[in-house]
Parts: structure tokens; C-alpha cells; sequence
């Protein structure tokens, strides 16, 4: 599996020069979606329905967003997503792994064209040495390919609404370049 980083400066820098402001993105997401007719569904962690609420929050979303599961806990990702119970005990539910497959458990799950998972460490605690607050994947799944982004939202300014608020957005712009 390739695991593409990204910090919040070069997320930024990116938007910057496309020219996307990030309170655009769902409804960009939407519209693309609607262009080709496909779906999306979420499965979030530590974003917790954040990315969800930023795409029902526009209209017309009822067309082209599916479901969004809240997995906090480890049995939810394991039962409703199938995420596998040696991923989640030998590499922890903050794995590159656990956002692939609960990405594409929610798009097996709900049908989706494209399904979009979040786990993380938001913070404020939490945190270890080898998986620090700040440390997000991100999961995309399409037919056939699922992409894994990691997150590093470690600014020492950054709190745990930042955090959620990086990773929603950024997730939300995963989604709309997969498509």
C-alpha cells in the first residue's frame, strides 16, 4: 500500500493555488459527484460525522450522499465496516490499514461509488510517541483502487477542532481527486 503525507501547510498551499477555499469543497464534491452520477459515504473515527455534516449541509446533497457511519469504537469498525480484528490489534485502530478498509467497508456497506473513512488521534490527548496528536489517515475508496493519505496536523497551534475541522476538509478534497 502507498501512503501518500501531507502536512497542513502543503494541504493549504494546495487549495491556494487551485484557488478552492476550504468552506467550498463539499459543495465542489457535491457537484462532481452529481456530474457523474456517483455516490460517496463516510465512515469517520475522529472526525466524527464532521464530514458527513459538512456535505449534508449543502443542498442537493440527497443526491449523491449515501450514509455516513460514526465507527468510534473498534467493535463498530469491525462489525459494521469489517475492518479486521488482527489489523485493529496488531497495528491499532490509527493505522494506515484500519482507513483502508474501513473505506472500503462503507462502500461495500452502503453501494457507494466512492467511500471516504477518517481515524486519527485528534487530541488534545491520546497521543504516543509513535502516533502523536495530529496524526490522521484518511482513507478513498473507488472500483477497484483505495488510496491512503497521512495527515500530519502536529502544529503545536493546532487543538482538536482544528484537527477535526484539517481532516474533514482534507478529506473531502481526497474524495473530489478521486473521482
Amino acid at each position: 500500500m502507498t501512503v501518500t503525507t501531507i502536512t497542513e501547510t502543503q494541504f493549504l498551499q494546495i487549495l491556494s493555488s487551485e484557488g478552492i477555499d476550504t468552506p467550498d469543497l463539499p459543495r465542489l464534491l457535491i457537484q462532481a459527484l452529481r456530474d457523474k452520477g456517483m455516490k460517496v459515504a463516510t465512515a469517520e473515527s475522529c472526525t466524527g460525522g464532521l464530514i458527513s455534516k459538512l456535505i449534508t449541509d449543502e443542498s442537493g446533497a440527497s443526491q449523491v450522499f449515501d450514509c455516513g457511519v460514526c465507527s468510534y469504537a473498534n467493535n463498530i469498525k469491525e462489525k459494521l465496516l469489517g475492518v479486521k480484528r488482527t489489523t485493529l490489534q496488531q497495528l491499532g485502530a490509527v493505522s494506515p490499514e484500519t482507513a483502508q478498509q474501513m473505506a472500503e467497508g462503507i462502500r461495500a456497506l452502503s453501494g457507494a461509488d466512492v467511500g471516504i473513512a477518517t481515524t486519527g488521534i485528534a487530541g488534545p490527548t491520546g497521543g504516543t510517541p509513535d502516533k502523536p496528536v495530529g496524526l490522521i489517515y484518511i482513507g478513498i475508496a473507488t472500483k477497484g483502487k483505495t488510496k491512503v493519505i497521512k495527515a500530519d496536523f502536529s502544529a503545536k497551534n493546532n487543538n482538536r477542532g482544528k484537527n477535526r475541522q484539517l481532516s474533514a476538509f482534507l478529506a473531502i478534497y481526497c474524495g473530489l481527486r478521486c473521482i
